[in-house]
């Protein structure tokens, strides 16, 4: 049954101990994961939003208490579903941390490749600040592999409205900021294009209906239909 909700984040996890990570991306804070939340609790499943310093920390550092938090909620069941940059930070805890509960991961458009435009920003004075230390086996595509004993799928967004637009580096398809195929990677158990912008993938209804649906089969299609 559902908990009660404390402190303005949920902590709503099931009677097994099951509940779904939401991981945010660069410069945010979680709260853009709120309708997100909303809809996967509307589909039964208990949301728990980890907060992190996307700039100041590095993936790594992230990863480790990312391992902190979901240890405290004692979950024997833990999906994940990380937007951009907290895709990143998700492959740094299942490299650390191997023997985490047992579950589903969906990535939100994570450049595991590398994304051209945080290349371009490093590459510039006035603009490399703001990544801080995300670029650090990172952003620029040398984090860790897709682990290949985890379930992760990935829904790379193709409406190119972002800041890539005004910075460059990115090629298309893209969602405007990430490109399609910088979220491509060996390891991936499913990977699909939906038309949407890199922020409107954590306020789709569809792309919410596909991360249900990867959270139940694995898949973001029925196979049998294909």
């Amino acid at each position: 049954m559902p908990g009660m909700v404390t402190n303005g984040t949920e902590n709503r996890s099931r009677a097994g101990g099951e509940a779904v990570v939401l991981i945010h991306g660069l410069w945010m804070n979680g709260l853009d994961q709120l309708v997100l939340a909303r809809r996967l609790r509307a589909r039964g499943y208990s949301c728990i939003r980890f907060r992190y310093r996307s700039v100041r920390r590095t993936p790594a550092a992230n990863a480790e208490a990312l391992e902190a938090f979901v240890k405290s909620h004692r979950l024997t069941h833990a999906h994940f579903v990380a937007h951009s940059l907290g895709g990143i930070v998700l492959l740094h805890l299942f490299a650390r941390w191997p023997d985490a509960p047992p579950g589903r991961s969906v990535l939100l458009s994570t450049p595991l490749r590398g994304s051209g435009a945080a290349r371009r920003m490093a590459r510039t004075r006035w603009l490399r600040w703001t990544l801080g230390r995300s670029t650090e086996r990172g952003l620029l595509g040398d984090g860790p592999a897709v682990p290949a004993r985890r379930e992760v799928g990935m829904i790379a967004g193709t409406r190119g409205c972002g800041m890539g637009r005004i910075i460059g580096g990115v090629a298309q398809p893209s969602d405007g900021t990430v490109a399609a195929a910088e979220t491509r990677a060996e390891g991936l158990t499913d990977w699909i294009q939906y038309p949407t912008s890199h922020f409107g993938l954590e306020f789709s209804a569809g792309a919410a209906g596909l991360i249900v649906r990867f959270l139940e089969t694995g898949r973001f299609a029925d196979r049998k239909r294909e």
